[in-house]
């Protein structure tokens, strides 16, 4: 694995340029939805309540996630649509991915549990960052999934 340099950008919706939000949409789409081989409604109305976070090289958009503030004091805060472009997979991506997520949900919002519904084929992936699970395995249009969270005492990885 080599040594990949990115730049973090943590942004609101109506701060992206029509071919940013083009990019980031697609690439969803392309691994949620036509990857997954999973018609779901990707845009689903949520994107504009969420913090975008993007790893970006040389204006290459190499992965990506959206944070959500809690909705109530004593509430997480959320990680979610966590992608990595399948051009840039193998490179430990999704590790930099979560890790920027976290500090960006605990520099925002300090003493907040951070929350997530994870794949269940990932579950080991999030508990490599101290999420734990806190639900049964239910179906989300049609994929196993498990509800993770992770307490505020956990250092990052």
């Amino acid at each position: 694995m080599t040594d990949l340099r990115y730049s973090v950008d943590a942004r609101r919706l109506e701060e992206f340029s029509a071919l940013e939000l083009h990019d980031l949409l697609k690439m969803r789409v392309d691994v949620f939805v036509v990857e997954q081989k999973c018609p779901y409604p990707e845009i689903d109305g949520k994107d504009k309540h969420a913090l975008h976070l993007r790893l970006m090289q040389d204006g290459d958009l190499l992965a990506a996630a959206r944070i959500f503030a809690p909705t109530e004091a004593s509430g997480p805060a959320k990680i979610g649509r966590v992608v990595v472009s399948p051009a840039h997979r193998g490179k430990r991506l999704g590790d930099a991915v979560m890790r920027e997520a976290i500090l960006l949900c605990e520099e925002r919002f300090p003493a907040c549990t951070i929350a997530l519904s994870a794949q269940s084929h990932l579950k080991a992936f999030y508990a490599s960052f101290g999420f734990e699970a806190c639900s049964a395995e239910y179906l989300e249009d049609g994929i196993p999934h498990v509800d993770m969270f992770r307490p505020t005492t956990v250092a990052v990885n």
